[in-house]
């Protein structure tokens, strides 16, 4: 079972499902919008769990609102974790404190989470707010749920890549707050991004995992 560019509600995704699937990943590329199926390490790791995934493309949308494929993705698995990579690691972290109750499970590699930094840049940033602290009121960070959290939340950030500090601001607040949560900010290297990708898929499949149990 291979990969396969689909239509939902209206946005074209690419679409991966494995034989036995029960839970589905929703995929948020970064701006280079890469799609996890050019990554074959992603889809054995997918293949692997026996993880679905959805990957819509969103342009340099920044994934500020929930992508339209949602209903459809709830009808068919009986649980969904939010993923991604730099703007998509913002973008599945931020639904995830949005929104606990639906995504009780998130993570995002090399997280751009201070995307307001980019403001007046000349990139999408510049039209999607009018000033650098209207983009900052938009961050993950500023965008928690006042009084629920994800019980299962993962990120990780080279000290290295220019992200990092928005990945240890969240980090620091998160634990002010209480928030469970697994942060690994101290990791680095020339192939990060491959290392980091396996650990990150096992939590999400543990996760959904623990939460179908729950629920049961």
């Amino acid at each position: 079972m291979g990969w396969n560019d689909v239509e939902i509600a209206g946005t074209p995704v690419e679409a991966f499902e494995p034989a036995g699937s029960r839970f589905a990943v929703l995929w948020l590329h970064g701006q280079d919008e890469d799609s996890p199926s050019t990554n074959a390490l992603i889809t054995n790791l997918l293949e692997r769990h026996k993880l679905a995934c959805v990957a819509p493309r969103g342009g340099q949308s920044w994934w500020l609102e929930p992508p339209s494929v949602l209903p459809w993705m709830r009808e068919r698995w009986r649980g969904i974790a939010a993923a991604g990579v730099e703007m998509g690691g913002q973008g599945a972290i931020r639904l995830a404190l949005q929104n606990p109750r639906e995504f009780r499970v998130a993570a995002g590699l090399g997280s751009a989470i201070d995307f307001h930094d980019l403001h007046g840049r000349g990139t999408a940033i510049d039209d999607l707010f009018p000033s650098k602290e209207r983009a900052r009121q938009a961050t993950a960070t500023l965008h928690m749920h006042p009084s629920e959290w994800p019980p299962h939340l993962w990120f990780a950030c080279d000290p290295a890549d220019p992200w990092y500090r928005g990945n240890d601001r969240l980090h620091e607040k998160l634990r002010a707050y209480g928030v469970p949560h697994t942060a690994d900010l101290e990791s680095s290297g020339s192939d990060y991004f491959k290392a980091m990708l396996k650990p990150m898929v096992e939590f999400v499949a543990e996760g959904l995992e623990r939460e179908s149990r729950r629920l049961m």
